[in-house]
């Protein structure tokens, strides 16, 4: 995604996938919030390291930018595993997570799997998958579908968008929000040089609204293909 196609967006995206959790070690799912923000849920001694040096890849990108790190923003999942993971970043960065450049939001928490595989064996996301790539509006036994996920995003999304204009945001969540968020957004991007390409103007009318993008390609063919977005514990992305 390249900038010239960014501009229905006010702010700059990064987005960073927890550390290695405990969830992760054990290899168990643990996707409810009752659960994920258990404190024995959060990251591993690995996940700890994996964020701190997400944290400084990070401080390579504002390194000497007073005004660049002034302009930072982390908005992360309230999960443990999340929020331990920004605490590091934010360290990193020498930025208080309880100040104003820091911001928990539960639109951002781990998609719901369902409650007959929450604190089973992570060999069940292969079967849930494996729906979202045939009904990605469909939910598995009680959980969040695909589309679901989406919804509350773009909700995210109109928020962040709202709140900061100008700003380099991390997005701090996990592996299926983060897969599903560039999805719609790399679409939407697309969608944006499409018209660029058909015609001349303005875009911020409500035909061309953040919302309305969104619902544009919230489609089975293109949000069965979240997958081909997915990210390591610890990786961090430009998204836009």
């Amino acid at each position: 995604m390249d900038e010239e196609s960014s501009s229905f967006l006010r702010n700059e995206y990064w987005i960073l996938r927890h550390g290695k959790s405990i969830p992760n070690e054990r290899g168990i799912i643990v996707s409810s919030m009752e659960n994920g923000t258990l404190p024995e849920f959060g990251l591993s001694i690995d996940g700890i390291k994996q964020a701190k040096l997400a944290g400084e890849l990070l401080n390579q990108q504002v390194e000497g930018c007073k005004a660049m790190r002034e302009n930072i923003r982390i908005c992360y999942s309230p999960f443990s595993r999340t929020k331990h993971t920004a605490e590091v970043v934010a360290e990193v960065l020498n930025i208080p997570l309880e100040g104003p450049q820091c911001k928990a939001m539960v639109q951002l928490r781990e998609r719901y799997f369902g409650p007959t595989v929450e604190l089973q064996s992570h060999e069940k996301y292969s079967e849930i998958w494996t729906l979202d790539e045939m009904h990605p509006f469909g939910a598995f036994e009680g959980g969040e579908s695909v589309a679901d996920v989406v919804s509350r995003l773009s909700d995210a999304l109109a928020a962040m968008e709202a709140e900061f204009q100008g700003c380099m945001i991390l997005v701090v969540s996990h592996g299926d929000p983060l897969q599903i968020l560039q999805t719609i957004l790399s679409a939407a991007t697309e969608q944006c040089q499409g018209q660029d390409q058909d015609q001349e103007g303005d875009y911020s009318g409500d035909n061309n609204s953040l919302d309305s993008r969104i619902k544009s390609i919230t489609v089975p063919s293109v949000l069965s293909q979240h997958r081909m977005f997915a990210l390591e514990t610890g990786e961090v992305r430009r998204l836009i």
